[in-house]
């Protein structure tokens, strides 16, 4: 059995808030919301993959805090692996894949339409950073 395709993505957080951006492509995840990152390549690092896709997707140069625990699936042969993460420079604006990004409030969290997928990713992430 061939192992998953890993995509990945960033909880990045500032002032209390989490980063969501909104797909512009392809047409079917078009207009929903998901955690910023991408596919990891072959032979690249899941870590310097998200980094990458950070730089790519939002402009941005951001250093990865922790992994999320957990995995989830996406479409078959695919999973999605999350860290926290925060930005270290540049201002986050969407490049590519996305037409909108937002910094949600724990208030506002549930205000967007969240792919299905990231659904449980994200609720993990708020798991994660709660206070303990």
């Amino acid at each position: 059995m061939t192992e998953p395709t890993v995509v990945v993505a960033a909880a990045l957080q500032e002032s209390g808030r989490l980063l969501a951006a909104r797909r512009s492509a392809p047409p079917e995840l078009a207009g929903r919301w998901e955690l910023p990152g991408g596919k990891v390549e072959p032979g690249e690092d899941p870590e310097r993959a998200l980094v990458r896709e950070l730089r790519e997707e939002l402009g941005i140069g951001a250093e990865l805090v922790e992994r999320v625990p957990g995995e989830w699936p996406l479409k078959p042969g695919y999973v999605l692996r999350v860290w926290t993460a925060r930005r270290l420079s540049g201002r986050p604006r969407p490049l590519e894949d996305h037409d909108e990004l937002r910094w949600l409030g724990p208030d506002e969290i549930w205000s967007v339409d969240w792919l299905d997928q990231d659904v449980p990713a994200v609720r993990a992430v708020l798991a994660a950073l709660a206070p303990r």
